[in-house]
């Protein structure tokens, strides 16, 4: 029995690293620098913390700020901002939308994709509800390499650019987390889980202002 139990453990523990190595390298494998990335159909830039106030977390900023690098570096012609709207009290698709539209990106030009509740579904919502093609995602590196994973498992042409611009308080517990989210995402590629929730295509061609639920 205990040599059962050993076994088991051990070879569950080879799983779990394995698994987390596989995904981290196909994600590293296409995270570029800014100057390095392509030209492709938007920029998608991940959702993160917002305040009560409506005002953009640290780590969301920089994402922002890094999207915004490439937008006006001619990389995209248009920005999809991806998070969580789930509850009228919590809105972090329209504080980004705020924030981009204080620094003079054009209304048409940023999409809103108010059920982004996680990277898989951010991505999955893309391809299918936006119908991308050729992404370039922006998060934190701890984040990127399984945003870019889940993106190629879905057969996107997805590249990352990181938005490391200041030092995290939280970033070795985010480090720790992004282990058993690394399990997470190859399951849900692998095994094709359905979006949380489905919807109207919004072409990432056309005019974001048709993803727009306030006039503010």
């Amino acid at each position: 029995m205990v040599i059962a139990a050993l076994i088991t453990l051990l070879t569950g523990a080879v799983l779990f690293l394995s698994i987390n190595l596989w995904v981290y390298h196909r994600g590293e494998a296409r995270i570029v620098s800014e100057e390095e990335a392509p030209e492709v159909d938007a920029v998608l830039i991940l959702g993160a913390y917002t305040y009560e106030n409506g005002e953009v977390s640290p780590i969301l900023r920089d994402r922002l700020l890094q999207g915004l690098e490439l937008y006006r570096s001619g990389k995209a012609p248009k920005i999809l901002v991806s998070g969580d709207h789930g509850q009228n009290d919590y809105d972090e698709v329209n504080a980004m939308r705020r924030f981009l539209e204080k620094r003079e990106v054009p209304p048409e030009d940023i999409f809103l994709d108010h059920a982004g509740f996680d990277t898989y579904n951010s991505l999955l919502r893309a391809r299918d509800i936006f119908q991308a093609k050729k992404l370039i995602v922006v998060t934190q590196h701890f984040h990127l390499t399984r945003a870019v994973y889940i993106g190629r498992g879905l057969g996107l042409e997805c590249y990352g650019v990181p938005s490391d611009l200041s030092n995290y308080r939280s970033l070795p517990y985010l480090q720790k987390r992004e282990w058993p989210a690394r399990i997470k995402a190859f399951l849900e590629v692998n095994l094709g889980q359905k979006p949380k929730f489905g919807g109207d295509p919004h072409p990432i061609t056309g005019d974001g202002t048709s993803t727009h639920d306030q006039r503010d």
